[in-house]
């Protein structure tokens, strides 16, 4: 027994094979430097800043949900994928996610903070759920029905629809790199002043996106250096809490060979290492004053292993907490359950601490 639920049979197993990450101790940024996740975040970090008692409130009401509540860390369940990756690609492993109540109810069920979703999926249960389970509403996607796809952010949905139903916060996606990113930095920005003048909090998803980012040898969407580029971009526009990928390898600018970075990012402030990775992701999302959330990723083989993997590399780094969703939804709803049960207890264990 961790905390009020059962951490699943299996987590201790999980656990003991993640030895090396629970004994490891940064070399890069120390973990004084920053504005760590915890019981009175809210009161310790945001009620210095601008936001109205309004989104304090909001966010305090998350921190307060699910299986976390209380401790300053969050597990979000996000479900967009039937635009972005079409539905019948998203929920054909697992037929019960087209109805969107079901959405819903897994994050109820899996003792999530809150519930990520399309303007279709919280306003068709809006009036039975969203009291129960904060909302937040995710505002633009990537529509690829259109041919040739084109992978650009539009918008959905209005702040003002997410205010009406209920919703506690917004969402919403940049791609920092790609051609449309100028557009899509200035919709954002004037969204986010409206949902803040609300009194609704925003996260906003930092995607990196452009086909030169990715050469014959990596993948550089996933180098912590431009990864956390784009987080510090994300602060910039007023979000709240960032979500970004977990890191998979550095040094994007010097092999893309383009932008400004400094030798001192590689020499000592990011050595390589997946906590120190993404201990440099939290460090340019203010030191931690902006929370950093990292994605689950897509579903495999070993997704137990994957997202206590996840989980220890985030929170040790200083993270905020796990936005899972394909992982979650696509298989039977007791096993998803049990995914976020063990996510979830990884934050709730005292021992696992910041590296």
């Amino acid at each position: 027994m961790i905390n009020e639920f059962s951490a699943p049979k299996n987590l201790e197993a999980a656990l003991e094979a993640e030895e090396a990450l629970l004994t490891y101790r940064c070399r890069g940024i120390p973990k004084e430097r920053l504005q760590a996740p915890g019981p009175r975040f809210v009161e310790k970090v945001w009620s210095l800043s601008d936001r109205n008692l309004r989104v304090l409130g909001a966010l305090q009401r998350m921190y307060d949900a699910g299986n976390l509540k209380g401790t300053g860390y969050l597990s979000i369940l996000p479900v967009d994928q039937g635009v972005e990756h079409s539905a019948g690609a998203s929920f054909a492993p697992n037929p019960d996610y087209f109805d969107s109540e079901k959405i819903v109810e897994l994050a109820i069920e899996g003792g999530c903070n809150a519930v990520a979703s399309t303007y279709g999926v919280l306003s068709s249960v809006a009036r039975k759920y969203a009291h129960r389970i904060p909302f937040i509403l995710k505002l633009n996607h990537n529509e690829l029905l259109s041919f040739p796809n084109s992978h650009d952010q539009i918008f959905f949905s209005q702040v003002e629809a997410a205010f009406d139903l209920g919703a506690q916060g917004v969402g919403a996606t940049v791609y920092f790199g790609s051609s449309e990113s100028q557009r899509q930095i200035q919709e954002v920005s004037e969204a986010f002043r409206l949902a803040h003048e609300l009194g609704m909090f925003c996260i906003l998803w930092c995607y990196l996106r452009n086909p030169e980012f990715k050469t014959s040898k990596e993948d550089y969407h996933l180098a912590a250096d431009l990864s956390s580029q784009a987080n510090h971009l994300g602060a910039t526009l007023g979000a709240d809490i960032v979500k970004q990928k977990m890191p998979e390898t550095n040094g994007g600018y010097k092999a893309l060979k383009f932008g400004k970075t400094h030798d001192k990012v590689y020499s000592e402030l990011c050595p390589d290492h997946p906590i120190e990775w993404v201990r440099y992701q939290v460090a340019n999302s203010y030191f931690g004053r902006v929370g950093l959330i990292n994605s689950g990723g897509a579903s495999g083989k070993n997704d137990f292993q994957e997202i206590v993997r996840t989980a220890i590399i985030n929170k040790r780094a200083g993270g905020m907490g796990l936005i899972s969703g394909r992982k979650i939804f696509q298989r039977p709803m007791k096993e998803g359950v049990e995914l976020l049960n063990a996510m979830q207890a990884v934050y709730l264990n005292p021992k696992i601490d910041l590296a």
